[in-house]
């Protein structure tokens, strides 16, 4: 019996009991889809996060109030010793040579409402450095003026959702509104923008530093970002704010944080999960083996006689045992590639029902599932195939087990 008649004979095994193939198959595809579609949303969550901090350019650093060593938890949650001030932002900017721009901002909820239409909103006080250091477009209008952040003008920017719910078809440029009460002028309308660091900008408005401080009735600033002058070192940029913010508070009481640092963390964060989710999705896989191996020993128990006769026509030991792993090595690959073509299919379907996760299995997951899936037919296939190989012919013959 030639390598080829083994392979035309467990095929053929498999093709006369249909549904039981079926069954095993199904139990394999649904674990390779798992583990396709867990470790590409995985992935698609990490090119996210990626893309989002690559909008903001690479010399960025983040500059909030409290430090996060002492606090135990995150720097902007309240509980600081001093505040973060549009004086803090204007003595970086004007000391620090390294530093380009430091664009205070503010960050607060209130109700925005026209007549009556309202709804709640986040407000974000700035100045027309947001605009820069966000990438941000127009639809209609203008951003923030250039001018004394202390002034604090009743002017907003509103996103465009906003805007179209408040406003529906009216151009709301030169209209007033009202947030949290103070009647303002809106000058600008930003065009979609959607999800930028986790906040929707197209359910934002903008105002004025000042304003914004106004309306949340506080002097403290949410953060600073600070903008880098090209070819500065940004370690030692990072040092003389640290430095910077000491000499002015007295105590060191903010926490700075590169682009690098950030993505860095949470790049591992999500890349730890991924494989969290992968292994749980393994499991999945595990289970379809073992499924494979109770069909396959049921499948020797039905067919005793088709064995004692192979062995009585001359089959040896070693080509039994190869007739039964074979037919559990191709029912393993078979639900493997026919998982790989359905995991693909389910990412390709959700990558274009959520254009904005990029989800993409990675190439590791594609070769684990081929492996994977070789290795379960394999290692469940063996004590079947195994017991096969060792019945006796004249008692198989009998019926016998």
């Amino acid at each position: 019996m030639t390598g080829v008649d083994l392979v035309r004979f467990a095929v053929n095994a498999l093709a006369q009991h249909r549904r039981r193939t079926l069954l095993s198959l199904v139990g394999v595809v649904i674990g390779v889809v798992a583990v396709v579609s867990l470790t590409a949303l995985g992935e698609g969550a990490r090119r996210f996060v990626s893309d989002q901090f690559a909008s903001l350019g690479s010399e960025v650093l983040m500059v909030n109030p409290g430090r996060n060593e002492t606090t135990g938890g995150l720097p902007f949650m309240g509980g600081v010793p001093n505040d973060l001030t549009l004086a803090d932002a204007r003595a970086i900017e004007r000391q620090l040579s390294g530093v380009q721009r430091s664009v205070p901002i503010s960050g607060s909820t209130a109700d925005v409402s026209r007549n009556e239409r309202s709804r709640q909103s986040m407000v974000i006080g700035s100045t027309a450095d947001f605009r820069r250091v966000r990438d941000l477009h127009m639809l209609s209008g203008s951003f923030l003026p250039e001018g004394d952040v202390e002034r604090g003008a009743p002017i907003v920017v509103l996103g465009r959702r906003i805007a179209r719910e408040l406003f529906e078809e009216t151009e709301p440029v030169g209209l007033p509104v009202r947030v949290g009460g103070s009647r303002m002028r809106v000058i600008g309308v930003l065009a979609g923008r959607g999800v930028q660091m986790g906040l929707n900008l197209d359910d934002c408005v903008v105002v004025p530093v000042a304003t914004g401080l106004r309306l949340a009735n506080r002097a403290s600033l949410t953060r600073l970002v600070l903008e880098v002058r090209p070819g500065a070192e940004m370690d030692a940029v990072k040092q003389q704010v640290i430095d910077l913010m000491e000499d002015r508070h007295g105590e060191k009481d903010i926490t700075v944080i590169t682009q690098e640092a950030m993505m860095s963390a949470l790049s591992s964060i999500l890349q730890v999960l991924t494989m969290v989710v992968a292994g749980i999705a393994a499991i999945s896989l595990t289970v379809a083996g073992i499924g494979i191996m109770n069909v396959m020993l049921v499948s020797v128990s039905e067919r005793s006689e088709e064995v004692g006769l192979l062995k009585a026509l001359g089959a040896t030991r070693r080509q039994i045992l190869l007739i039964f792993l074979l037919e559990a090595v191709l029912l393993s690959v078979a639900g493997g590639i026919l998982g790989l073509a359905t995991g693909y299919l389910v990412v390709e379907v959700g990558t274009a029902l959520y254009p904005a996760v990029p989800a993409s299995p990675p190439l590791w997951a594609v070769l684990a599932v081929i492996g994977v899936s070789f290795g379960t037919g394999t290692l469940f296939g063996v004590l079947p195939a195994w017991r096969a190989a060792r019945l006796d012919p004249v008692s198989a013959l009998q019926g016998g087990h």
